[in-house]
């Protein structure tokens, strides 16, 4: 039976080879993005519809309580006569 022959002082291999890496930028950039005019149009656009839409129905909310109120008052006075 032959055995193999090993040197008669063997080196340990390393436990942990360290590998350079790049390092990682510090700061990133983030993407460009365009935005076009017809895009920052179209936002304003909805943004004064949807404001005209919220004071429309504010001022028929109020016109509504202001004309129950009357309409409340003239009723109690009728039943009162």
């Amino acid at each position: 039976m032959l055995l193999p022959k090993y040197p008669d002082n063997p080196t340990p291999s390393p436990a942990h080879v360290h590998t350079p890496t790049t390092p990682t930028p510090v700061g990133r950039s983030l993407p460009q993005v365009s935005i076009s005019t017809g895009a920052v149009v179209a936002v304003i656009t909805g943004g004064v519809v949807l404001t005209a839409l919220l004071a429309a129905v504010a001022v028929s909310a109020i016109s509504v309580a202001i004309a129950a109120v009357v309409l409340r008052s003239l009723l109690r006075d009728h039943h009162r006569r």
